[in-house]
């Protein structure tokens, strides 16, 4: 996850994160979200998109050729280091295109931030986006981060947008797939509502029960307009590698 990525200290990087804007196989990833993002989000050149946990700008990069002057992207991120290089690389040359630093708490990747994620606000206006995205970010937030992070897209969504988010489901499939030794993550330990897949880390990487995941959605008066179960679990052919929910506001 790239918004929940931080710092052990003031100076100290987590082993094996990334500081700088994406090589080749990044953008490759970037451009095949891009496809489910049209496909099944619905993402339109006009839209307004918002990334929570936009990292390095893995994602924002191919939106970079494809959203109009009519569209825009907004990405926030814990890391002030790769917000410098997003507004340096992307933004200083697509005007529409705007990153922000988060300072968001996270026991294991950001011990020293001074945001509660059960209450931040995201800095934006209610209904203030046609299309939300999150990648690999709900496997790394427990379950009343992630609930709360469910009302705050409700609320910037408009009326018709949309969001697609990734997790790792724990469904039959997947429950069969991990005894057979088929994946590469086990999600052995067991937390609060969900299953973790390194000792005393569990933001580290996090699994979710499809039917937890669900509702989670659901209690936010978000409405899930698709469940794509990804290759994870070795399942071919597969949206992506992580599961993916789209959603819509209801009511």
């Amino acid at each position: 996850m790239r918004l929940l990525r931080g710092r052990r200290g003031p100076q100290a990087r987590l082993p094996g994160i990334r500081t700088t804007l994406p090589g080749t196989v990044y953008r490759e990833a970037g451009e095949r979200y891009l496809e489910l993002f049209k496909e099944l989000g619905g993402l339109e050149p006009d839209h307004a998109v918002l990334e929570p946990g936009c990292g390095t700008g893995r994602m924002a990069m191919p939106l970079t050729t494809y959203l109009s002057a009519e569209g825009s992207y907004d990405g926030f991120d814990v890391m002030a280091e790769v917000i410098e290089e997003c507004v340096k690389e992307i933004g200083s040359t697509h005007p529409n295109f705007r990153f922000q630093h988060v300072d968001v708490h996270n026991r294991v990747y950001n011990r020293g931030g001074s945001l509660d994620p059960e209450s931040f606000a995201f800095p934006y206006a209610d209904e203030s986006f046609d299309f939300v995205f999150l990648t690999s970010v709900f496997t790394h937030m427990l379950p009343p981060e992630v609930r709360h992070y469910m009302d705050e897209i409700r609320r910037v969504l408009k009326p018709t947008g949309s969001s697609l988010m990734t997790f790792f489901l724990l469904n039959p499939d997947a429950t069969a797939a991990i005894e057979a030794g088929k994946t590469k993550r086990k999600f052995a330990h067991q937390g609060e509502g969900y299953r973790y897949d390194i000792a005393g880390r569990p933001e580290a990487a996090l699994a979710y029960r499809e039917e937890d995941a669900l509702s989670l959605i659901d209690a936010a008066g978000l409405a899930v307009a698709g469940v794509h179960h990804g290759r994870w679990t070795g399942r071919e052919p597969a949206a992506a590698g992580q599961d993916v929910i789209v959603v819509k506001r209801s009511g």
